[in-house]
């Protein structure tokens, strides 16, 4: 079953990002179990028969934004990493890329993380998509000697971590909005040297 019956009008695209952004206000305010088509369509503006035009129900208007919110994320991340010119250039740009867009889009934590109730799945498979991107670009680096020889799907973890973290301690708690150099500095310094100092065996 299609999630969306995609509009093929300039008018029908328009209203299908109203929906969009609507449902990703409410999902992050709200919650997903508290929201309701109705609440989404008069946030969107529009009338509750031309919901149905676009989605079934509410789960696939939920899914259909999981979806769409990370593949803009690693659309992003993917073009302002293009011109690295090594592994740790664009790990720098790949968090600083991800903290920018969790500004713009904070309701993107609390999205992803209510679809462990209402799809566990769904939940998984976003997190395991990034990893697999994460990993081809790791396992390069490891043959070019650019990083350690760490299990890279482990090792892909543990960078997602520190990024979904980093942004929720920044963003969410302390309500930064922009500027994350800092930031992302004291990351990569981690990234880079580690929590400990050189102990002799």
């Amino acid at each position: 079953m299609e999630l969306v019956n995609e509009p093929k009008t300039k008018r029908g695209l328009e209203t299908l990002d109203k929906i969009s952004k609507a449902a990703e206000e409410l999902f992050s305010e709200k919650g997903y179990y508290d929201t309701g088509i109705t609440d989404i369509v008069m946030k969107a503006g529009i009338a509750q028969g031309t919901f149905y035009i676009y989605f079934n129900d509410k789960k696939s208007v939920f899914v259909y934004l999981i979806n769409k919110l990370g593949k803009e994320l690693k659309d992003s991340i993917r073009f302002n990493t293009k011109v690295s010119k090594d592994r740790y250039d664009e790990e720098y740009m790949g968090i600083k890329t991800f903290l920018n867009f969790v500004g713009e889009h904070i309701g993107l934590f609390k999205i992803v993380w209510q679809a462990q109730f209402v799809d566990m799945e769904l939940f998984k498979e976003y997190y395991e998509s990034f990893s697999k991107g994460y990993v081809k670009g790791i396992v390069k680096a490891q043959t070019k000697g650019e990083m350690t020889d760490i299990d890279p799907v482990i090792l892909s973890y543990c960078l997602i971590g520190i990024a979904n973290f980093t942004a929720l301690k920044s963003i969410e708690f302390d309500g930064k909005s922009s500027n994350y150099d800092e930031v992302v500095e004291e990351v990569m310094k981690f990234i880079r040297n580690g929590a400990f100092k050189n102990k002799e065996s």
